[in-house]
């Protein structure tokens, strides 16, 4: 399970977001770390029950940085206010795959998600899904409409990047039409703080990873190399 401890110190960073204050309070930050690793080393453990395609990677090389990139943001704190782990079977966080994703943030913003955000559209990843949906939308459909998928999942995220209208070279009256619309395609799941930090956390956590396995294996088969 993650810490209370943990939560507490995003949130106190969330109120300090500044280098003095990170500084001052890097143990902290270790400890918080340390904790997060040791549960996705867990959530590992687990996926490969279900999903040994996973393998075993260093989740040390796929936890993302806690410093935001600044370059181009008008936002300048320097620190992120959560914690987050992609798990896939290449083992590199920059990887094309598909792959499950733990978030750990205070406020019930901790997440479980799973799928692909933002495939690359000059490598052809986003036109070859959008092709696969459209191709296979009985299979796709069997997937993201199945009943306990819907119940326990919902549905893709669209958050951000829906095109209004359905891009060059697809029927507009495609039965796929709502999802090739899509720039990104994965789907999460939030959990409370009581959960996060109880014993169910990582049971709960590859529950909702199992479900959102058809998915992940879907997108797989596209992207693979």
């Amino acid at each position: 399970m993650i810490e209370r401890t943990t939560l507490e110190f995003l949130d106190d960073l969330r109120r300090n977001n500044y280098k003095e204050w990170f500084h001052e309070h890097r143990a902290r930050y270790e400890a918080a770390r340390e904790n997060v690793l040791e549960n996705a080393e867990r959530m590992v453990e687990g996926i490969n029950l279900f999903d040994p395609s996973l393998g075993y990677p260093d989740v040390r090389k796929l936890i993302y940085r806690i410093n935001r990139n600044l370059r181009f943001s008008a936002d300048k704190r320097p620190y992120k206010t959560h914690f987050g782990v992609v798990l896939n079977a290449d083992g590199d966080r920059h990887s094309p795959l598909s792959g499950y994703y733990m978030h750990v943030e205070p406020g019930g913003m901790s997440v479980v998600s799973c799928g692909l955000y933002m495939p690359e559209e000059k490598s052809g990843s986003l036109k070859a899904i959008r092709e696969a949906i459209d191709t296979n939308w009985e299979e796709f459909s069997g997937i993201v409409h199945a009943p306990e998928f819907r119940r326990e999942i919902g549905d893709l995220c669209r958050e951000d990047k829906v095109l209004k209208r359905v891009p060059r070279g697809f029927r507009a009256d495609s039965p796929a039409a709502e999802y090739l619309k899509l720039n990104h395609f994965y789907v999460w799941v939030h959990l409370p703080d009581d959960l996060v930090t109880s014993p169910e956390y990582i049971p709960e956590a590859l529950r909702l990873f199992r479900l959102m396995k058809p998915l992940n294996d879907f997108l797989n088969r596209i992207v693979r190399p």
